[in-house]
């Protein structure tokens, strides 16, 4: 066997980088996998070819000098994400709540610090500021399910600036006592020192942004601008002898209301830094890791358990705190703790702080046991606030939303349908016709997407030939249609930024299965386009004329009444049974089943309806038995991490492949809270896997098992 050793660690700036990238880009796929929050996938991933792993890279000049700028980042970006209207609206719970919160884990950890783990004064303060902080790891998932304005999530999101600044304002002391003398002046010229950066930032800096912002609009020249001020907030930050983190983050604060959440600048801020420079410090922080010292013994376990404890029981005191303080519900305090509880910026901010300051002895401030601790801290507390987080909006949208949700007025009706096959192109269109609201009166918009290949130009003659001949089909129902033929390197990436083009409200999609494979049954491009949207969704097969159908058999699942697009969909399907005079019969629960009856009562009298009870979603396979070659079956499903989502939805295509085939199929996935598919940040993955690893080991354990009984029979 060749000896590699001898090439290792790789010297070359090149490959060095082409290594980095390769971990960037295959990190996040590997944890989706795993289900595992993909920062920490970074930090794993650097400490695999860190010195201590398999020593691919050096921990050189170059992974020193990008980890800096990405550790500045990650603070200039807390501070920009800041919502500080709902800040001020909620501004005495949410400063009691930010003290609270950072008063009482630095008390509790300190005493164990000091107690349990028996580490010096500086240590054990140093330590218990990680337990003070918190990053919103688990906000993506309040803006999925429509929370924003919770009382609850203003407030941690609120008190995630206060706890945040105070540990970095412990970390900036802790830092300035190691490198400044400390004489009977210091803290007088230190403070000094602190008012007037803290003057400059917050009084000069917003000056000099409106100035430069009203005078130049280029997006680049903006960028340039912002980075220029972050970093020089920085800098002065560390010239007066303080950590140049907490600089970063309060041009971040300064800057939040001249960088709009949904504007360009702000997409190229959270690009660059997703892409290229939090990775860059995630992957340097795991290179620091010392895996021998993590299982050579019980040291790095005791500390980790230690940190676990304190960071989780601390912040459900702080919570319990806030909730009796101001009367607030239980389930308004589980919400702040599942939002407080997860650690991972400033967490990994304070860790890098202590590890490179020296005591005079020569020790670590925050040795390598505290190190390793923190990276299984990192992993317990984001996995734990994601669950918590989770159970509790489910909790609250099921507890505080009316029973009788907001009805789909259809003011904001604007229907898309991509084609590409002509065999079903006006089957898709017809079908949108019937479901459109005649008294709007507005058109449809169909779309044809085609590669950026070798055969663009020809495939582009046949989408327009498509788009002409789906626009005189229209015509015929007198409806009108505006058409794209539209070039992409990427199907799903082009569909989804023309349905923001032409800012429409749902998509009608025909299903294109590959017949091989049941896991992909409703196609890759409808997968991906579900993932990346929150609008409504239709994948139809109808594998007859639309005018032959006798009945729409549609099931629905237990709690979909709570969805936002509950009455959108119900909406479109009275509509096409009202055209195509046949019979609607629903499948569902018993409270579920009574307000679809009343709306339509209320605004589609002259449909017929039946509604047959169907206590468990398990029941679904016994529904193939009466559905005929003549009726249509609807299924209701939902995306993961919504109310009326359910494990067994994850079967859904095996079962509609086994026991639906051959029939008319339509599939909806209804609409959704906010724009969560496209909130950007450093804590949040940027993709979703629809198949964890551990279903795909179940499943291959199942065949295996099933392959030796029939070999043992």
């Amino acid at each position: 066997m060749p000896d590699f050793s001898s090439y290792l660690p790789i010297s070359s700036p090149t490959m060095s980088f082409f290594v980095v990238l390769c971990i960037i880009l295959f990190a996040p796929i590997i944890m989706g996998k795993l289900r595992i929050p993909h920062i920490v996938g970074m930090v794993l991933a650097g400490v695999a070819v860190g010195p201590h792993g398999f020593n691919i890279l050096a921990n050189d000049r170059s992974m020193e000098l990008f980890g800096h700028v990405g550790l500045y980042y990650i603070m200039f970006l807390a501070g920009l994400e800041m919502n500080m209207g709902d800040f001020r609206k909620n501004r005495v719970r949410t400063f009691a709540h930010g003290i609270l919160a950072f008063v009482i884990p630095m008390a509790m950890g300190f005493i164990l610090n000091r107690t349990a783990l028996g580490y010096g004064f500086i240590t054990s303060v140093l330590l218990a500021s990680m337990y003070a902080s918190h990053t919103l790891i688990a906000y993506p998932t309040v803006l999925r399910y429509g929370l924003s304005h919770q009382r609850s999530v203003t407030i941690a999101v609120g008190a995630t600036a206060i706890t945040d600044t105070l540990t970095l304002l412990v970390l900036a002391i802790v830092g300035g006592i190691f490198k400044g003398n400390i004489t009977g002046g210091f803290w007088l010229l230190l403070f000094a020192k602190i008012a007037a950066v803290f003057f400059v930032i917050f009084f000069i800096f917003p000056r000099i942004a409106r100035f430069f912002f009203r005078r130049y609009e280029d997006n680049v020249t903006q960028f340039i601008f912002v980075l220029a001020m972050t970093f020089f907030g920085a800098w002065m930050m560390e010239s007066i002898g303080m950590e140049g983190l907490l600089g970063a983050f309060l041009v971040g604060l300064v800057l939040n209301r001249y960088v709009p959440n949904v504007s360009p600048l702000m997409t190229h801020l959270e690009f660059v830094g997703n892409a290229i420079f939090i990775p860059y410090f995630l992957i340097g922080v795991g290179m620091m890791v010392n895996v021998k010292l993590l299982f050579g013994g019980i040291g790095t376990l005791q500390v980790a358990a230690i940190m676990i404890a304190v960071a989780l029981a601390s912040k459900w005191v702080a919570s319990l705190a806030t909730q009796k303080i101001f009367g607030m519900r239980a389930i308004e305090r589980e919400m702040i703790y599942g939002l407080s509880n997860a650690q991972a910026g400033a967490t990994l901010a304070a860790v890098l702080v202590g590890y490179n300051l020296l005591l005079p002895d020569g020790q670590r401030v925050l040795n390598d046991d505290v190190l390793n601790g923190t990276i299984i801290l990192i992993l317990v507390t984001c996995v734990f606030s994601s669950f918590t987080t989770e159970r509790a909006a489910k909790r609250i949208v099921l507890e505080t939303r009316s029973t009788t949700p907001q009805e789909d007025g259809g003011d904001d009706e604007k229907i898309m349908v991509p084609l590409r096959d002509p065999s079903t192109a006006e089957t898709l269109i017809t079908m949108a016709v019937m479901m459109r609201n005649t008294k709007l009166n507005r058109g449809l918009v169909a779309l044809n997407v085609v590669y950026d290949d070798n055969n663009r130009l020809a495939h582009q003659e046949q989408g327009r030939r498509l788009m002409e001949r789906i626009t005189k089909v229209a015509a015929y129902s007198d409806v009108r249609v505006q058409t794209q033929v539209r070039i992409a390197t990427n199907i799903t990436n082009g569909i989804k930024h023309a349905f923001k083009e032409f800012n429409a409200s749902e998509i009608i999609l025909g299903m294109y299965p590959d017949k091989g494979h049941s896991s992909k049954f409703l196609g890759e491009l409808a997968q991906s386009l579900y993932g990346g949207l929150s609008r409504q969704i239709v994948l139809v097969r109808c594998l007859q004329p639309l005018n032959t159908l006798r009945r729409i058999e549609v099931a629905v699942p237990s709690k979909a009444e709570f969805e936002p697009g509950f009455y959108r969909w119900l909406e479109r399907l009275a509509r096409l049974a009202s055209n195509l005079g046949c019979r609607l019969e629903f499948h569902g629960r018993q409270q579920t089943m009574r307000l679809i009856g009343e709306y339509l009562q209320k605004s589609h009298p002259g449909v017929r309806a039946q509604y047959t009870p169907m206590e468990h979603w398990n029941e679904l396979p016994r529904l193939a038995a009466s559905i005929d070659d003549d009726h249509l079956f609807v299924v209701i499903t939902a995306r993961k991490g919504t109310v009326s989502y359910k494990a067994a939805l994850d079967h859904l295509p095996e079962e509609l492949a086994g026991n639906f085939r051959g029939k008319n199929l339509m599939i909806i996935y209804p609409d959704q809270y906010g724009e969560a598919a496209n909130v950007m940040t450093y804590a949040a993955p940027q993709m979703h896997e629809e198949r964890s690893a551990y279903t795909a080991l179940r499943e291959w354990l199942g065949r295996k098992m099933k392959a030796r009984g029939r070999q043992d029979a």
